[in-house]
């Protein structure tokens, strides 16, 4: 009875942004997002469903991003409508995010009853939606299953091996994730598809290059782009005040989009004067999608602690060097692929390291190691082949 009373309004909803399809009720995806990086990779296969094949999808958006800046504007940015439900969830400890979210997403899977729940990635969205899924005996999808990093402080890291242990489908972007799953003997399908960030990023690219920069940007003949937000490096304020001091000393301007996590961190442990004191690090609000997008074009380097930018640079219409300010990554093969460098958070040794790549730069052509940006295609393809 719940199914046949929610079905003609998913219908109607869908009907109502995209005409009717005679395929259009054969499945029923349920896409659980929480952050930026999973909304930029969902994007494409939630469009794939929707606009390529004419499959309807609901999408709970758990709010774990709360600032407007970084959740609604990206669904902008990629020409993605507004979710079907959004929980709210906001800050707070892993548990309690872990925690709202789960008892959020159980309720809508009871409500809507999909035949499989897509997530992408390892944060506590992910986990959470998983658990709710199986719990109901309702197949889980993962994208971008397979990465390790193999250090347990970073949380991130148990979302993943839990996340991929409860899957159904495990949708890994390279041969080397895809070995990692068969290494662990895990229960689900294993397939390679490449990544569906190349697939975002070359969808939008176009846009973003009509984007106008920040102002700051803007007036520079040269800088570099930062993003920093992992509680390992802003948590303590120890590394953060050592990766400020070495970041002046790259002698370089520096664009910071900072996260809300930094800024208040910054402010916390009273940071804020010292970063801005040498005048090198231009701290600006987030920006959306679009704009990081083509700042990313336009920088000369990019530095980070963020997993989605090292395969970011590695699209051909990117190529850029990044230096990922942590000790390990779970994306060797932008390593391989000479695009990315991991510098560490030494303040005696990272700018060093930075310098030398720097000025070593990049060959003007090296093959993407995630795929030629029809990873959603192939996801589609096998979860109707499989349903």
């Amino acid at each position: 009875m719940l199914c046949d009373i929610v079905r003609p309004r998913v219908r109607y909803l869908y009907e109502s942004r995209h005409g009717s399809h005679t395929g259009a009720m054969l499945m029923k995806p349920f896409f659980v997002i929480g952050t930026r990086p999973e909304i930029i990779k969902t994007a494409p296969v939630i469009k794939e469903f929707e606009e390529n094949r004419g499959i309807p999808c609901y999408v709970l958006h758990t709010g774990q991003h709360y600032s407007n800046t970084m959740s609604r504007t990206f669904f902008a940015d990629m020409d993605l409508r507004e979710p079907d439900e959004n929980l709210h969830i906001g800050s707070g400890t892993h548990s309690e995010q872990t925690a709202k979210a789960l008892i959020g997403i159980e309720k809508s899977l009871m409500r809507e009853r999909p035949n499989v729940v897509l997530v992408q990635g390892d944060t506590n969205a992910v986990l959470s939606a998983a658990l709710a899924a199986v719990k109901l005996h309702i197949p889980v999808a993962h994208i971008e299953a397979g990465l390790r990093s193999y250090d347990q402080r970073m949380p991130e890291e148990h979302n993943r091996r839990l996340t991929d242990h409860a899957s159904k489908y495990l949708f890994a972007p390279t041969k080397r994730a895809a070995q990692i799953l068969r290494q662990e003997n895990v229960w689900g399908k294993i397939y390679v598809t490449g990544n569906t960030v190349i697939d975002a990023l070359e969808m939008r690219l176009p846009a973003a290059l009509n984007t106008p920069l920040p102002a700051v940007a803007s007036s520079l003949d040269n800088f570099a782009l930062l993003t920093l937000h992992r509680a390992e490096n802003v948590d303590d304020p120890k590394i953060l005040r050592g990766l400020i001091d070495g970041l002046n000393r790259l002698g370089d301007h520096i664009i910071f989009p900072a996260h809300p996590r930094t800024i208040a961190r910054l402010n916390e442990f009273g940071l804020m004067d010292h970063l801005k004191s040498a005048n090198a690090i231009h701290l600006i609000e987030p920006v959306g999608y679009l704009t990081f997008l083509h700042l990313m074009v336009a920088c000369r380097y990019v530095l980070t602690d963020s997993g989605g930018i090292q395969e970011e640079v590695t699209a051909p219409s990117i190529n850029k060097r990044v230096f990922v300010l942590r000790t390990s990554t779970e994306r060797p093969e932008a390593i391989e692929s000479g695009h990315a460098v991991v510098v560490g958070v030494n303040p005696d040794v990272f700018p060093e390291l930075v310098i030398k790549g720097r000025d070593e730069g990049l060959d003007a052509e090296r093959p993407c190691p995630y795929g030629d940006g029809t990873a959603s295609k192939k996801i589609v393809d096998i979860l109707l082949v499989e349903n």
